[in-house]
């Protein structure tokens, strides 16, 4: 009688750790790229193609395409030179699926000038081997080559899993003039349908620790609408600066008014409440001794995932209106001959508020599923500690994946306080343990068959 087949080894020692030379090169590929990935249209427009096929380079020799491996890498491009590229671990059991997303092929700009060492290549620092440096290190070139590698690694060792792992690397996540070219076109051509029966972890935070919650965005633009004149003849202007501050302290009252700190926003830590802030000033410009007749303050709410975006829109427009048809008695004035209205020309102050297309939604994770469970006690066992945060921080796209019906849960293993910021690095220390923590993943799901 033959003897027993042994037990196959925990998924853990099969794997092992993430493999530094391996992971390096291909950063390094990665981030030679990256002046050619800034994101900033129409001076900068991104070729991700490049870096989508340096990751099908470093699957093609375990994947269907060779007979090396089992894993099956796709590219799928809405725009030329701006590809997305899937790969999936096939599992053994229908419908058991976990994923990461969100690792993106775009940068945000760099300006060589204002960094100490060249954004455009991966260097080291000479009294710290754990630094990697360059633009995507943190965000987010780093987290598509650490999943490259967990993807590759498991089509070396082709452990038996009832689960498929799948990894979605995703274009355009940087800006959202240009749309239905990233995961959301993905999504819209039923590509990630899938997925939706398992966890996703959007790979695109930081600071190893799950992030539960993003702040929605709301960038807004209040004009006001006076009359220029001569500033030694101030009774007879409609001065536009003043006008503005005054509404804007009005419309930012009633905003807190109307959107308080909300209770569950102690549940899921955020470290502020909504808020709504000016940012920028503008005007046509003029002498000193000219009353302006127009200006506009610019700027953006940031809101917790409890309130509704467009409930907010909708507010902002009826606080200007009201103060629209009530400036005489809305509005404070700033000394004696300060108006905004002047009845002996018909002539009265206005104000208009706009708002760019690009408001995004916040998201509040579940933190009853199976996935926040898994990646807490993963995050526990790996880095030492667990303590899930919220930010109103905005992150594009995951919302409308939770709204689409999938599980979504975000993490990184890049540094918040190097995030979009000069002198880019990342820690391999914090990328390794990134690696154990998505082997610790799928391990636990995979004991839950």
């Amino acid at each position: 009688m033959a003897a027993p087949a042994p037990a196959p080894a925990p998924l853990k020692d099969a794997v092992g750790g993430l493999d530094r030379d391996g992971f390096v090169a291909l950063l390094s590929k990665l981030i030679g790229e990256s002046a050619r990935l800034q994101n900033d249209p129409p001076v900068h427009r991104p070729q991700e193609d490049l870096v989508a096929q340096h990751v099908v380079d470093a699957l093609r020799p375990v994947s269907t395409e060779t007979g090396g491996g089992p894993l099956v890498v796709r590219k799928v491009s809405y725009a030329e030179g701006r590809s997305n590229v899937i790969v999936e671990y096939p599992g053994t059991v229908p419908g058991r699926v976990v994923s990461f997303v969100g690792m993106h092929m775009d940068v945000v700009p760099a300006n060589p000038s204002e960094w100490d060492f060249d954004p455009f290549s991966l260097t080291f620092d000479s009294e710290d081997k754990d630094k990697l440096r360059g633009r995507g290190t943190t965000d987010c070139l780093g987290h598509v080559a650490l999943v490259a590698q967990l993807m590759r690694r498991l089509g070396e060792v082709k452990p038996p899993l009832k689960h498929s792992v799948i990894a979605v690397f995703i274009a355009n996540e940087e800006n959202s003039s240009v749309t239905g070219i990233g995961v959301d076109g993905l999504v819209k051509d039923g590509l990630l349908d899938k997925l939706k029966t398992g966890p996703l972890f959007w790979i695109d935070t930081a600071d190893k620790q799950p992030c539960i919650g993003t702040g929605g965005m709301i960038p807004w633009h209040l004009k006001a609408t006076g009359k220029l004149f001569h500033s030694g003849l101030a009774h007879k202007a409609i001065n536009s600066m003043e006008m503005n501050m005054e509404a804007l302290k009005e419309i930012q009252k009633k905003f807190y008014t109307d959107f308080p700190p909300h209770e569950k926003e102690k549940v899921y830590k955020f470290a502020t409440p909504s808020t709504m802030k000016p940012t920028k000033w503008s005007y046509p410009g003029g002498g000193l001794n000219q009353i302006p007749g127009e200006c506009t303050i610019s700027g953006d709410i940031r809101l917790t995932p409890f309130y509704s975006t467009s409930h907010v829109v909708e507010k902002l427009k009826e606080y200007v209106e009201d103060i629209n048809e009530r400036l005489e008695t809305t509005l404070d004035t700033r000394g004696p001959v300060s108006k905004y209205v002047l009845p002996d020309e018909n002539l009265r102050g206005r104000l208009e508020i706009s708002f760019d297309g690009d408001v995004m939604n916040g998201v509040a994770c579940n933190l009853e599923s199976r996935g926040f469970k898994a990646l807490c006690k993963a995050t526990e066992e790996i880095v030492g500690h667990v303590e899930p945060y919220s930010i109103t921080g905005s992150l594009p796209l995951i919302r409308e994946l939770q709204d689409e019906g999938f599980d979504v849960q975000t993490a990184g293993y890049g540094l918040l306080k190097t995030y979009h910021a000069k002198n880019e690095y990342c820690l391999f220390s914090d990328m390794a343990q990134g690696f154990q923590v998505f082997v610790s993943i799928i391990s636990q799901l995979e004991e839950e068959v």
